[in-house]
């Protein structure tokens, strides 16, 4: 059977401007600029012969044709990224843990966690960053003072306020068994952490001889 399908970046470039209403942030989560989803859309409206958006200004609608097609769309890429991430090499899950350069690798307890998650094959690559997330070389990273960004779900690992360091995983496979099972580990040993901090003596004064 063969699928009559448009372009897979112009129904992306669609999909992401269809969620955020904004080419601009459509264009950050893709990685791309807004004019080339600009481009992609006005492509991908040619090729079906409708009108997707109305372009006003500052502000993007979807038409009903676009509204319409929406839902599909994003049910599609849903079953892609779900079928994708079940996709398993024989053995244990893999998971590809990128950390930022300055970060102490001691504080996750990696050997810890191995043996508590003998069916999780975890790879640690430092340093690594959003690029090395975005290309695909890494599931999830451990960034510094990330804490938002459009199309990925991010978790702070540590307590308190300021940059701190954030779990970043795409939100497509936020949800895999083995990105929950580190994602649940760090809560742990944060919880762990905050307890101990917490239970530890404090100093009030001192005692003069």
């Amino acid at each position: 059977m063969t699928y009559a399908l448009p372009p897979l970046n112009a129904l992306r470039a669609f999909e992401a401007a269809a969620r955020h209403l904004s080419f601009k942030l459509a264009a950050h989560e893709l990685h791309v600029t807004p004019a080339a989803v600009g481009q992609q859309v006005k492509a991908l409206e040619a090729r079906l012969g409708v009108q997707l958006f109305e372009r006003l200004h500052k502000q993007l609608i979807l038409t009903a044709a676009g509204q319409a097609y929406l839902p599909g769309i994003s049910e599609g890429f849903r079953h892609i990224a779900e079928a994708t991430a079940q996709l398993k090499p024989a053995g244990a899950l893999l998971l590809q843990l990128g950390v930022h350069g300055t970060f102490d690798l001691r504080r996750l307890a990696l050997a810890e966690f191995r043996n508590a998650h003998a069916d999780v094959g975890l790879r640690v690559l430092q340093p690594a960053g959003l690029h090395e997330l975005v290309e695909g070389k890494v599931d999830l990273l451990i960034a510094r003072g990330l804490g938002h960004h459009p199309g990925y779900r991010c978790d702070r690992v540590n307590q308190g306020s300021g940059l701190g360091d954030w779990l970043i995983a795409p939100e497509g496979a936020a949800d895999c068994p083995e990105i929950v099972s580190f994602r649940e580990w760090l809560r742990a040993l944060s919880a762990e952490t905050s307890r101990a901090s917490r239970s530890r003596p404090r100093l009030v004064g001192t005692v003069g001889s």
